[in-house]
């Protein structure tokens, strides 16, 4: 990766420019969560953004084969899932550590599309990360290094993680299509899946016209800017380059909640994020080596 290259300069700068937005948005957006509940700020997240993509887009002036519909409607199912028990999780753990475990599961797909040995290497890197941030990690200083950790916001997180999976492999299926036009389909088909579950944990709390402006925001912040500042980045970088830098994406997460919202990790689990980064960026590596790459998954989908 040429850091120095005037060519790669703006286009990594986009791509780190896109994590900031993202995870500086959902810390901010985690602040709603007394006001809408999780799977609230989640449903206002994902319709506002699919309201502003259909705005852009215009998608429905391009036609779509019935195969293809149905690819886009198990794409949005996944994407609206994923979305819902990701704000589930970091109503419930760190935002660092949510999106540490969460990247498991890019990695999953990632090994078990390999065909190199070292791939499992990063496997042992990434069960390391897990077991110093969940509770059978070792103690430092008398602490447990998954002290507070809620056990339901574990399950949610290995939850969003295994969507995160099937969100790449659906992902793929649709790669033939508009990738503007097939995302806002995937956002709307997303915010249809989840409105449900959002009506029923949140009720009458959707109804406040004053949530408007910061669910917009947020809709802005952790979806389109995100989204174009990918779009332009992905054009210009190898897809190698693109993935190293979205492993920054955790640690980006913890120091955004340690400073927006004062979560304050401890050493084994600031030791467990950098594994799993490590292990984000080794599969990387391998992916180029094999010419055979993993498309980068694109963090607004988180």
């Amino acid at each position: 990766m040429k850091v120095g290259t005037g060519s790669n300069f703006l286009p990594m700068l986009a791509v780190i420019g896109s994590i900031l937005s993202l995870t500086v948005g959902t810390s901010f957006g985690k602040q709603l969560f007394p006001l809408l509940g999780p799977g609230g700020t989640a449903l206002s997240r994902v319709l506002l953004a699919a309201l502003l993509l259909q705005l852009i887009w215009r998608p429905w002036q391009e036609k779509l084969s019935q195969q293809d519909k149905l690819k886009l409607l198990q794409f949005g199912l996944i994407l609206g899932l994923m979305n819902f028990f990701f704000y589930q999780t970091i109503a419930r753990l760190p935002l660092g550590i949510s999106i540490a475990i969460e990247f498991t599961g890019p990695l999953t797909v990632a090994v078990m599309l390999s065909r190199r040995l070292i791939d499992f290497v990063w496997v042992g890197v990434t069960a390391l990360g897990l077991w110093l941030l969940l509770p059978m990690g070792f103690t430092h200083g008398g602490e447990s290094s998954a002290s507070g950790l809620d056990p339901l916001g574990l399950v949610f997180a290995f939850v969003s993680a295994l969507l995160w999976g099937l969100y790449i492999v659906f992902g793929k299926r649709i790669t033939h299509l508009h990738g503007g036009r097939s995302t806002t389909w995937g956002m709307t088909a997303a915010a249809l899946t989840i409105a449900p579950l959002a009506i029923a944990e949140s009720g009458a709390k959707l109804m406040q016209p004053q949530l408007f402006l910061p669910a917009l925001g947020l809709a802005i912040a952790s979806s389109a800017i995100p989204y174009s500042l990918e779009m332009y980045a992905l054009k210009k970088l190898p897809k190698h380059t693109f993935g190293i830098l979205l492993s920054l994406e955790p640690a980006v997460g913890a120091l955004s909640g340690l400073f927006i919202l004062h979560e304050v990790l401890t050493f084994n689990q600031w030791l467990g994020i950098a594994c799993v980064m490590s292990a984000s960026i080794g599969t990387t590596f391998a992916a180029k080596q094999d010419r055979a790459p993993l498309d980068a998954v694109a963090p607004d989908a988180l």
